[in-house]
């Protein structure tokens, strides 16, 4: 009997026992229920206990029906799109965040001396835990915000994951471009791109992140990471940087950065520069950056190392603007308000750019501020201005809105001169741009811009040209690794000319192109020292070379319209930031592009091996519409290397190949809103050229200074110009009129700036020549004997300094001093006289030049007090443009009268302007 009841007694304990290790199985159900919730209706219907902060939580509901269920199942579920894990102990769950408990001591703490499992199986199969050292004293006592991404799993074997985010301004929610990311603990960083977005692999666990810039105040987190995901910055102004002149904010990327030849501007820092009639201007402060010029005064365009104006891309929040000034040169056509930042690239072009062979001008206007309104505006003596900023939905989407335009008509009727009160001149833009924040992965952006000019320099013509200008671009994080960006848009320009003049040849004239296309570009970040960007892009031009009809029913001009043009060009491109170690660096670029001419047109075939002119014309071909005319194309390479030979100390080398399928038709020296765009056809070829830069670059005192030297040189081929005495308007056979021929351009630049303290500003210096040759086996074909000769734009010595010295943070003064070489000049060298009238003989083409030029600016600005709370923060700028009155030729030009060969000089400013504009920002 005792031995039945022994029996029977370890019976029951053993069926206790497995009944208390028996998992408990749950029947549940709950829809669009709190996280908390759910977990108290568990506790309070069976034996668990929940430990957990309610902070953890946030708003999202879970919904659910299980049926005898695992308690583990049911909490993988609701904690899935969530930073929570758990951990069971019996009848006891605590939830965690972010991390995870461990039951028993990884693989690392335990494995054998003699295991024999390869390094590379160990990394891969390895759990590691995240431990956090209380006694690191990086910072040293210093408080920092601990902040924790991602959630761990228990099969995680990943080491390194990735952080991405964007960093705005804190005012107004702004992207900030080149701001640094720096990883203190890991030796890791990178910087943002143009909109503010970053993106970083770094080590599981333990990351103290700095950001970092001039003119905002650092931020440092402390940031354990467990999982991909997203970390975003909202960076406050430090109103210490506000006056001081700084071209680039971003430390050391002037070093550290593989593209050579670059250049950024800010807006707002270019605010205190001294330019003429008071008007802020930020594509004249890159005329003081060496190798950028322009003809002189009153010149549109800029010339490029060697380039001519037309071999500038410049955009528009993606879109190109054909004409970037107003008054021929002296205003930009930009608002300076809506405007956020220049980047200029003549060394190493990208390869998602193209199209032109010179440089590229990459404009964006401002995001509107998404929390609070506000603007800008200022008047002077000749213009006023205002931009606002208006918030649509808070937090996520803003407009912002820009107006500018000139009283100078009514200053010109004031005057006592009757020719000058009969004339006319007078501009205006505005421009639109809305941004929207759809998600964290998911920007809008649309910008919509025109733009007008009128001016009348003789009573009997009147002269209009305008842009207008739409883009829209979709800014998409594809996934952790990959970013893509859209662009759509649609560019138009256009001239009028009306002729109302004593005679009966009154006439109406007008010209415009049309440009519309896309870009999609994606940005792959395959490992920490692979990031490639690649791509396609395309764009339909739409041309009316010119149409000129009677102007009233007494005028005896015969009407002429010219066959329209029509081309598309398109371009595939391919690059990649390759970190070969920690010294040597490349970006490797490709990209592959054609043009293609379409009818409706007719097209006249030359004799192979003749002039083109009327006489050796061999067949007349007709095109249908949209009818393939003829292909052109080819391969671009865009490669640069940098090498550092020490943390501030680099040099780099770049190679670059482009193509130019459209083309001006001017034969002045200097650019014109009047000059026309002319498409590559069946008779002109596109223009290529080849550049290769060498530069080296040293930083000093961190980037308080900075020194750069580059020499480049390039060639080019199929470059257009003109025949002597050329009629290029309504020419319904310019290619009779146009000669197409080999360039050469080489060049020195040398750049020494000053970013920090009360002193500031840079000295540029350029050596540079630029030739031209027109040859060919006939004479009529040829220009200074088939020689090589100085380009109209050929200027050897070109020396800029800016300077801005801070007296107190509210009271500064600024100088800009400008000197160069006089641009080359064809004089006449003799005479002969016809029928009893004397007729100049002209030297060979741009034989001499106009005397030197040289300009003093100075300017003396006043901050408005800096108190925190008030209405607006106001800035007056009073200066004097051309102080030494200095006569600058802006041409010499020659003609006969009274059987006599006379010269003429002409100028813009030949005394000094004197200005004072007010600025307010609220």
């Amino acid at each position: 009997m005792k031995k039945y009841i022994i029996l029977f007694l370890i019976l029951f304990f053993s069926f206790t026992i497995y009944s208390q290790h028996k998992e408990t199985l749950i029947t549940i159900q709950f829809k669009d229920s709190p996280i908390k919730d759910v977990l108290s209706k568990i506790e309070n219907s069976y034996n668990f206990n929940f430990y957990f902060s309610n902070n953890w939580f946030s708003n999202g509901k879970v919904s659910g029906i299980y049926k005898d269920e695992k308690l583990t199942t049911i909490l993988e579920d609701i904690f899935k799109n969530t930073d929570l894990n758990y951990f069971v102990d019996k009848t006891n769950v605590y939830v965690l965040q972010n991390r995870i408990v461990y039951n028993e001591l990884p693989k690392i703490f335990s494995a054998p001396v003699n295991d024999t499992t390869s390094t590379k199986e160990k990394k891969n199969n390895t759990i590691t835990p995240v431990f956090y050292n209380k006694k690191s004293n990086d910072l040293g006592n210093s408080f920092i915000e601990t902040l924790r991404i991602g959630k761990s799993t228990i099969n995680d074997t990943k080491s390194t994951f990735i952080l991405s985010g964007y960093i705005k301004q804190h005012l107004n929610n702004e992207p900030i471009p080149n701001v640094t990311i720096y990883v203190k603990n890991r030796n890791l960083g990178v910087s943002t791109n143009n909109n503010g977005f970053y993106e970083i692999k770094l080590p599981k666990g333990e990351n103290l992140i700095e950001v970092s810039s001039i003119g905002v105040k650092a931020q440092v987190k402390r940031v354990f990471l467990f999982n991909n995901g997203q970390l975003n910055f909202s960076l406050k102004e430090d109103i210490e940087q506000l006056d001081e002149i700084i071209v680039d904010g971003a430390q050391d990327v002037n070093v550290e950065e593989t593209l050579m030849g670059t250049s950024e501007i800010d807006s707002e820092e270019s605010k205190n520069i001294p330019l003429v009639l008071g008007e802020r201007n930020i594509l004249k402060v890159a005329t003081t950056l060496p190798g950028i010029t322009t003809a002189g005064e009153g010149a549109t365009g800029f010339n490029v190392r060697g380039g001519k104006t037309d071999q500038n891309l410049i955009l528009l929040d993606d879109a190109v603007i054909y004409n970037p000034s107003h008054f021929f040169g002296i205003f930009q056509a930009l608002n300076p308000f809506t405007t956020k930042s220049l980047k200029v690239y003549k060394g190493s072009i990208p390869s998602e750019f193209g199209g032109r062979l010179s440089s590229v001008f990459d404009i964006k206007s401002k995001d509107g501020n998404v929390d609070n309104f506000a603007g800008e505006a200022s008047i002077g003596p000749i213009t006023n201005n205002i931009a606002l900023e208006l918030p649509i939905v808070k937090g996520k989407s803003s407009l912002m809105v820009g107006g500018r335009s000139t009283y100078s008509d009514w200053v010109l009727k004031s005057l006592d001169d009757d020719d000058l009160k009969k004339s006319k001149a007078n501009f205006y833009d505005v421009i639109a741009k809305y941004n929207h924040k759809i998600n964290d992965k998911n920007d809008i952006r649309a910008t919509a811009y025109y733009s007008k000019d009128v001016f009348s320099i003789t009573s009997d013509s009147l002269y209009s040209y305008n842009n207008a200008v739409f883009s829209l671009s979709w800014d998409n994080q594809l996934n952790d690794k990959n970013v893509g960006n859209l662009s759509l848009f649609n560019t138009h320009y256009g001239f009028n000319i009306d002729y109302d003049g004593d005679t009966n040849t009154d006439f109406a004239f007008d010209y415009g192109i049309v440009e519309t296309g896309f870009k999609y570009k994606i940005t792959y970040l395959y490992n920490s020292k692979h990031k490639i960007n690649y791509g396609i892009t395309s764009k339909l031009y739409n041309v009316t070379p010119g149409n000129k009809e009677p102007l009233g029913d007494e005028s005896d001009v015969q009407k002429i319209n010219l066959d329209k043009e029509k081309g598309l060009e398109s371009a595939l491109f391919l690059s990649d930031d390759f970190e070969f170690n920690d010294k040597l660096m490349f970006n490797l670029g490709v990209r592959y592009s054609t043009f293609t001419t379409l009818g409706e047109n007719t097209t006249r075939v030359y004799k192979e091996g003749e002039p083109k002119n009327d006489e050796t014309v061999e067949e007349i071909l007709n095109f249908d519409k949209n009818e393939e005319v003829k292909t052109y194309g080819g391969i671009e390479a865009r490669v640069a290397a940098r090498y550092l030979l020490k943390d501030n100390l680099s040099i780099k080398a770049s190679y670059n190949k482009m193509y130019q399928y459209i083309h001006t038709l001017s034969n002045n020296t200097t650019g014109s809103p009047i000059d026309t765009w002319k498409l590559s056809d069946y008779n002109i070829k596109p223009q290529k050229a080849e550049q290769f830069a060498l530069g080296i670059y040293k930083n000093i005192a961190g980037n308080d200074y900075e020194i750069s030297l580059e020499g480049y040189y390039k060639l080019s081929n199929n470059v257009p110009d003109f025949k002597t005495g050329a009629q290029l308007t309504l020419n319904e056979n310019i290619e009779t009129e146009i000669l197409q021929g080999k360039g050469k351009a080489y060049g020195v630049e040398f750049l020494v700036r000053k970013n920090a303290g009360d002193v500031n500003g840079w000295l540029s210096y350029t050596y540079s020549k630029s030739f031209l040759k027109l040859n060919s086996e006939f004479s009529e074909e040829q220009v200074n004997n088939g020689d090589y000769f100085p380009s109209n734009y050929d200027k050897p010595h070109n020396l800029n300094l800016v300077s801005n010295f801070k007296i107190t943070r509210r009271f500064s003064f600024s100088g800009n001093f400008t000197y160069q070489t006089g641009r080359p000049v064809t004089y006449p060298i003799g005479n002969f006289t016809y029928q009893g009238s004397d007729y100049p003989i002209y030297s060979d083409r741009n034989k001499f030049r106009i005397p030197d030029y040289y300009r003093l600016d100075l300017s003396f600005n006043v901050e408005g007090n800096h108190k925190l709370k008030k209405l607006g923060h106001s800035f007056w700028n009073i200066s004097i443009y051309n102080v030494l009155g200095r006569n600058n030729p802006y041409s010499v030009y020659f003609v006969t009268e009274d059987n006599e060969v006379k010269a003429y000089k002409s100028s813009i400013f030949s005394i000094p302007i004197p200005t004072i504009t007010y600025n307010i920002k609220f």
